[in-house]
C-alpha cells in the first residue's frame, strides 16, 4: 500500500496523474468558454443591426400596405372598364341618386317653361290633354307643372332604360373618367370648379319627349339643356387628381413591395416564427386604419358638401366607389390574421401544442375507424408519410399562389382558401396515418426496436 505522501527518488513529491488529467480538462473548458463568449461579444452587434434592418423593414412593409390597397384599388378602377362598370351600374338604381338627378332635370327644364303662357301658348286642340295632364291645377299653377315635371323625370329616371343607358353610357365614357381623375377637362365626365360632373343633357331630352307625349306640346319648344350633376366635389380635388396619378402608376407593385419587404424583415430575424406572428398581425392593424380611415373621411366629406350638393346622393356615391376598396381592406385583415393565427399554431407553444395533439388524436381516432370499417390505403399511405414534408409545403405554395392569381379576392375567398388547405392537410394526415393514431414511419420504428 502506498502513502499518500510518497515521493520521487529525487526527493520530489509524486504527481497524480488524474489530478492533471483534471487539470487540463478544466483549462481547456477555461479556454472554451473564454472562446465563446468572445464570439458572444462579436455577434451581439451584428445580431442588433440585423434586428434593427428587420423591424425596419417590416415597419415599412405595415405603412405602405394600406397605400398598395388604394394603389390596387385605383389601379382596377382606371385600367378595367369592367370592373368600372361594375362598379357605378348599382347607382342608376340607388334612390337618393334617383331623387337627386330627378330633381336636377326638374329644375333644369322648368327654367326654359314659361308657366304664365303654358296654357296661352298650346294649341286649341292640345288644351284639353294638357290640362287634363295637369289635373287640378287649385291656386299654385307653377307647382302643379312642377310636380307633373318631375313625376315624369322620375319615371324616366327609375326605368330600365334609364339603368341600360346609364350602364352603357359609363362604359362609353370610362376613357373620360380616367382623363377626369388624371387631370383632363374631356368627355362627360369633367373636372371643373372643384367638382367631378355628369351632363344630365340625354336625360333632360328623354324628359321632354315623355312630356310631349303627355301632352304637354309646349315642352317640345325646350332648347337643347345641359346641366350637370355633381358626383364628388371637394376643395382639395387638385391635389387627389395627383395622388390618384400617381397611385396609378404605382399600382399593383406597391402591394407585392409591401409583402416583399415584410417577408425580408422576418427572414432576416432571428426568431422568425414570433415575428411572422407580430408582422402578420401588423399588417392586419395597418390595413384596417385604412377601414377607419375611409369610415371617418366619409363623414368630413359630407359635412364639408355646399347646401346646392345632395349629400345623400354623395354618400351613396361615395359608399358605391369605396366599396371595393373597402372590400380590400377586410381581405388583408383576414389574411394578415390568417397567416398569424397559423403561424402560431405551428409553433412550439403550450396551446399551439395542445391543439396540434388534438388535430392527431381526431385524425388518428376517424383512421382507426376507417381501418376497422376495412378500408386500406395501399401503397398510398406510405408514400405520403415518406414524402409529407414536400408535400405540405406544396398544399401551402398552392393557397398562396392562389391568393395571389386571384383576380380580386375578398375575406371570404381567403377564409375559403384556408378551410380548403386544412381539408388537404387532414387528408394527408389521414392517409399517412396506420389507424392507430400514429404516422406509418413511426410504426415502423416502434417494431424494429420491439
Amino acid at each position: 500500500m502506498t502513502d499518500e505522501g510518497a515521493s520521487t527518488p529525487g526527493g520530489e513529491p509524486a504527481r497524480d496523474p488524474g489530478t492533471d488529467a483534471e487539470r487540463t480538462e478544466l483549462e481547456r473548458l477555461h479556454a472554451r468558454v473564454a472562446a465563446l463568449e468572445a464570439g458572444k461579444a462579436a455577434r451581439e452587434p451584428h445580431h442588433r443591426w440585423k434586428s434593427f434592418f428587420a423591424a425596419l423593414l417590416i415597419v415599412i412593409g405595415c405603412v405602405l400596405a394600406p397605400l398598395g390597397a388604394v394603389a390596387s384599388w385605383a389601379s382596377s378602377q382606371v385600367g378595367d372598364t369592367d370592373r368600372y362598370v361594375q362598379t357605378v351600374a348599382p347607382l342608376a338604381s340607388d334612390p337618393d341618386i334617383q331623387a337627386a338627378a330627378a330633381t336636377r332635370v326638374t329644375n333644369a327644364v322648368m327654367e326654359h317653361i314659361d308657366v304664365p303662357k303654358l296654357l296661352e301658348g298650346a294649341a286649341p286642340a292640345d288644351r284639353p290633354s294638357l290640362e287634363k295632364a295637369l289635373g287640378a291645377l287649385g291656386n299654385s299653377l307653377e307647382n302643379a307643372v312642377r310636380s307633373f315635371v318631375h313625376d315624369k323625370s322620375q319615371d324616366i329616371i327609375a326605368s330600365e332604360t334609364f339603368e341600360r343607358i346609364w350602364t352603357e353610357a359609363n362604359r362609353r365614357i370610362h376613357a373620360s373618367v380616367v382623363k377626369a381623375l388624371t387631370g383632363s377637362s374631356e368627355g362627360a365626365v369633367k373636372i371643373k370648379n372643384d367638382s367631378v360632373t355628369l351632363d344630365l343633357g340625354p336625360v333632360v331630352d328623354q324628359v321632354k319627349q315623355r312630356l310631349v307625349d303627355e301632352g304637354m306640346s309646349v315642352a317640345a319648344k325646350i332648347p337643347e339643356v345641359h346641366t350637370d350633376f355633381t358626383v364628388l366635389q371637394s376643395e382639395d380635388i387638385g391635389k387627389v387628381k395627383t395622388y390618384f396619378r400617381l397611385l396609378q402608376i404605382v399600382g399593383d407593385w406597391l402591394p407585392v413591395l409591401s409583402v416583399l419587404l415584410i417577408a425580408a424583415g422576418v427572414l432576416l430575424s432571428r426568431h422568425r416564427r414570433r415575428v411572422l406572428v407580430t408582422a402578420a398581425l401588423a399588417f392586419a392593424f395597418a390595413t384596417l386604419l385604412l377601414g377607419v380611415a375611409l369610415t371617418v373621411f366619409r363623414v368630413v366629406y359630407l359635412n364639408a358638401l355646399p347646401d346646392s350638393v345632395s349629400q345623400p346622393a354623395a354618400g351613396s356615391v361615395y359608399d358605391v366607389m369605396t366599396r371595393y376598396l373597402r372590400t380590400t381592406v377586410r381581405m388583408a385583415v383576414v389574411l394578415g390574421v390568417v397567416v398569424a393565427l397559423a403561424a402560431w399554431l405551428t409553433g412550439p407553444g403550450r396551446t399551439a401544442t395542445l391543439v396540434r395533439q388534438l388535430w392527431h388524436s381526431g385524425i388518428g381516432a376517424v383512421r382507426s375507424t376507417a381501418d376497422r370499417a376495412g378500408m386500406r390505403t395501399g401503397p398510398v399511405g406510405p408514400f405520403i408519410q415518406s414524402h409529407r414534408g414536400w408535400i405540405t409545403w406544396i398544399l401551402v405554395a398552392a393557397a398562396v399562389l392562389t391568393v395571389f392569381l386571384w383576380s380580386y379576392p375578398t375575406g371570404w375567398v381567403i377564409v375559403g382558401i384556408a378551410l380548403v388547405l386544412l381539408f388537404a392537410l387532414a387528408l394527408v394526415e389521414f392517409l399517412g396515418q396506420n389507424g392507430t393514431g400514429r404516422s406509418a414511419g413511426q410504426d415502423g420504428k416502434s417494431r424494429s426496436t420491439a
